[in-house]
């Protein structure tokens, strides 16, 4: 499968978001520090748990399909951090820095017309480039969904 500059941005537009679900971007910054690691009355989760597993997951997928040294993880362990809440303030923000860094490399990928989107990745006989962003996509399409839920249940997203 020829993937054009038109698949391919229409790829990248669907990674970003705000197509068919909200942008992490439109509200990541609306929550408060101290609001990120509390879980909602009758949820398992907080905003930073989700956000981790986003961040973990989309880089877990972005080294699956091009590092030398890939190694799986233990699911559902290594997916999840250990506590509901970032240890500090900066590492929250270095959380998210990796996390749009990670896209920025995933998006790179999509845009390099060099690298033919249908064929095995650097750890797989059968999964393709292409397979990989839509279970990036897939996957960050679900958990916004779960944090627009938390933010909403905390009383900070009204939209």
């Amino acid at each position: 499968m020829k993937t054009g500059k038109t698949e391919r941005d229409q790829l990248v537009k669907h990674l970003e978001g705000g197509l068919a679900y909200a942008s992490i971007e439109s509200f990541l910054d609306a929550i408060p520090f101290d609001k990120v690691g509390v879980r909602p009355k009758g949820l398992p989760y907080s905003f930073y748990e989700v956000f981790y597993h986003m961040f973990f997951a989309q880089k877990d997928i972005l080294n699956y399909a091009v590092a030398d040294d890939y190694q799986p993880h233990n699911w559902p362990d290594d997916y999840w951090p250990e506590n509901p809440f970032p240890e500090s303030e900066e590492d929250w923000e270095d959380l998210k820095a990796d996390f749009f860094e990670d896209r920025r490399l995933l998006k790179e990928l999509i845009l390099n017309e060099e690298k033919n989107l249908s064929e095995p990745v650097q750890n797989s006989k059968e999964h393709s480039l292409f397979r990989e962003i839509l279970l990036v996509i897939e996957h960050s399409a679900y958990h916004t969904g779960q944090l627009l839920i938390i933010q909403r249940l905390l009383g900070i997203y009204d939209n």
